[in-house]
């Protein structure tokens, strides 16, 4: 028996030749893609303006929905955690935070994460398998019908971020794809300037980033100012070093366009990497290679009890933000969501409690 096709992360050229070897005219696509992303239908019995026979057919073949939320969790600030698992029983995370001007949306690219970080509950997992561009975009259609109902419009849009479980340049085709395929107007419609993708330094794939003209906005989780610290904390570094990590972003900085700037990522370990002399180690690098229109995102620690490692108090992060400051570099403090549910940035470890 032929495996049935995914249709949430089919193109509405692939759409086509799908409806053509139906025997369906080309238009039938268009139907399907905006039933499936604009009106985020989860089912072909939905979709009642194609005709039965048609709805038949795609029901033999292919699948919407691969993805079943098996559990919901609501943090005291409002921010939600979806546990889902794929139709091969593979855990899914995806969170949703909301805010008064616009709600993000954090996906998965990976169920679990290979790279090991040690300060990083995923890490815990180990890699259990990339997820298809399917899998990303349903991940999205699911956070909006439950906050908002099947369909209806978002008040003010959505912003999505690529750093839930997984490392996102690891599965960089299906990323893109799936990117794509939200940016349809005729779906879900979100284009990429509202999109931000997290890598630890994949840096073959940041080179391939800054060639793409549709592209998301980039995050690297640097958090160390030396090979040394960062060999231990994030062993992705043993085989793309520092250097080879800023000369990549130099090179990505180039191809900004006017207004657009990347970010560095930089998680604050209490007595580990959040010291004076830390911050003015990290200004140095960021002026050894002349980033001009790069900005550091400080995240505190989200800590757990299965990690050797704590938060820096609220005094050492502002400290270490007017450090960069004094030193011309812009930086910014993460303020934590849904830590109460293990949602927030490096929580995510399919916690079914």
């Amino acid at each position: 028996m032929t495996e049935k096709v995914h249709i949430t992360g089919l193109s509405r050229d692939e759409l086509a030749e799908l409806a053509e070897s139906f025997g369906e005219p080309r238009y039938r696509a268009t139907q399907v893609f905006k039933a499936v992303h604009e009106r985020r239908l989860r089912s072909f019995d939905e979709i009642t303006d194609l005709p039965k026979k048609f709805r038949a057919k795609l029901e033999e073949a292919a699948d919407i929905s691969r993805l079943t939320v098996e559990s919901k969790y609501v943090s005291t600030d409002g921010t939600r955690r979806y546990l889902m698992k794929t139709a091969d029983n593979y855990p899914v995370e995806t969170v949703y935070i909301p805010s008064e001007n616009r709600d993000t949306i954090c996906f998965s690219s990976q169920s679990g994460c290979p790279l090991k970080c040690d300060f990083c509950l995923t890490a815990k997992l180990g890699l259990l398998r990339n997820l298809t561009a399917g899998e990303i975009v349903e991940q999205v259609i699911i956070v909006l019908n439950d906050v908002y109902g099947v369909g209806e419009e978002t008040p003010h849009g959505t912003n999505l971020v690529g750093m839930g479980a997984g490392e996102p340049f690891l599965n960089f085709e299906n990323l893109i794809n799936a990117l794509k395929i939200m940016s349809d107007e005729d779906g879900l419609f979100i284009v990429p300037n509202r999109v931000t993708v997290s890598t630890a330094g994949i840096v073959p794939r940041i080179y391939d980033l800054a060639n793409l003209v549709e592209r998301p906005h980039l995050a690297i989780s640097l958090s160390a100012p030396n090979d040394e610290m960062r060999d231990k904390l994030m062993p992705i570094n043993k085989k793309w070093d520092i250097k080879e990590v800023m000369t990549a972003a130099k090179e990505f900085e180039a191809s900004l366009r006017r207004g657009e700037r990347f970010t560095f990522e930089y998680v604050m370990l209490g007595g580990v990497n959040d010291r004076d002399e830390d911050a003015l180690e990290l200004a140095r690098l960021i002026e050894r290679y002349q980033l001009k229109r790069v900005k550091i995102n400080l995240i505190p620690h989200n800590g757990a009890e299965q990690l050797d490692y704590s938060t820096s108090t609220e005094e050492r992060v502002e400290r270490f933000k007017k450090l960069l400051e004094s030193r011309g570099v812009d930086a910014y403090v993460r303020q934590p969501r849904g830590r109460d549910i293990y949602a927030a940035c490096g929580q995510l470890a399919a916690k079914a409690a």
